[in-house]
């Protein structure tokens, strides 16, 4: 098993990466309040750079190597936000970014991956494809993999999103992040339970994807069944680090429906007048549909990101 972050390294991962990344505001709404009967407080990592709290973790990662091992660069494996953050965090380092995307990758992926200087390696569709690929790579460069979520200095810099909310608001009830491979949840729960013991820890999952609330419940990993869900950032099962993480620092896990989704979605983009992800969304679904028993609460929602396709809004298909 590999080690478990601490509150201490969530702290040095913001001590780290902080001049590299944007100190996210954090956005309520009278009308959200009103429509779930608490007081909601999102913290808006859809501002981020690269558009999602990816790139606390990957900066996290890049800006820890020592100098000469960073100079071989870093390589990874992905279709998404997490190929970005890499990506420009090498850029930012002044090293290689060696990323390994899928052929069918949206073409608005693979440009942002291109312009923020990862070295882009296409290849199938398949998992099994990126890891072959990806060794590869390794072999021909030196590379230093970084995984997406299964990694303690991912973590700890996914925390810090969650260690910032808190700076700012201390007297929250509720935290509340989605969940898909678990880094993020698993950060914020990390931090969430070592500054304020108290406080409750929520992960938001689609059902369409729930390998994440099966595990929790039966406390035993269990592996994904289908990932037919309209947020593909949640489409990724947890790790043995991840689970063990959230089993032990998060209160509950709620799934809701893609219609409830979509309906979170569009009312934040509507009412709020900024672009979140479907990702995104699934926290404020679970609190938009009452799946969570709280009212006259304080509680905060990492937005996970803003990264959206424009020509594919969900709503209109």
């Amino acid at each position: 098993m590999k080690s478990i972050p601490t509150l201490q390294d969530i702290k040095n991962a913001h001590q780290r990466i902080q001049k590299y990344i944007h100190r996210t505001p954090v956005f309520t709404s009278q009308q959200l309040n009103n429509e779930t009967g608490n007081q909601i407080y999102l913290k808006c990592e859809n501002f981020q750079k690269v558009g999602a709290f990816k790139f606390r973790g990957a900066s996290n990662v890049v800006f820890s190597f020592e100098d000469e091992f960073a100079e071989r660069g870093v390589a990874t494996h992905s279709s998404g936000n997490h190929a970005q953050a890499i990506a420009l965090a090498a850029k930012m380092r002044g090293i290689p970014a060696y990323i390994v995307m899928p052929e069918n990758s949206p073409q608005v992926k693979k440009k942002a991956v291109a312009g923020y200087g990862g070295i882009i390696r296409y290849c199938k569709s398949t998992l099994s494809a990126r890891e072959e690929v990806l060794q590869e790579v390794i072999q021909e460069t030196g590379a230093h993999y970084i995984p997406s979520y299964d990694d303690p200095g991912i973590i700890a810099g996914q925390g810090t999103a969650t260690f910032e909310l808190l700076q700012d608001h201390p007297d929250l009830d509720v935290i509340m992040a989605p969940v898909g491979g678990g880094g993020l949840l698993s950060g914020t729960s990390i931090s969430a339970k070592n500054v304020n013991p108290d406080v409750t820890v929520i992960g938001a999952e689609p059902a369409n994807a729930d390998d994440a609330y099966r595990s929790f419940k039966s406390g035993k990993r269990q592996p994904i069944k289908t990932n037919d869900t309209i947020a593909d950032g949640l489409r990724t099962e947890l790790s043995d680090l991840t689970f063990s993480i959230i089993y032990k620092n998060t209160d509950d896990i709620i799934t809701v429906s893609e219609e409830a989704i979509i309906s979170a979605m569009r009312f934040i983009w509507e009412r709020m007048k900024i672009i979140i992800e479907p990702s995104s969304a699934v926290p404020i679904a679970v609190l938009m549909e009452q799946k969570l028993s709280v009212e006259n609460k304080k509680i905060g929602v990492i937005i996970s990101g803003g990264n959206v396709d424009l020509e594919k809004l969900p709503w209109m298909s």
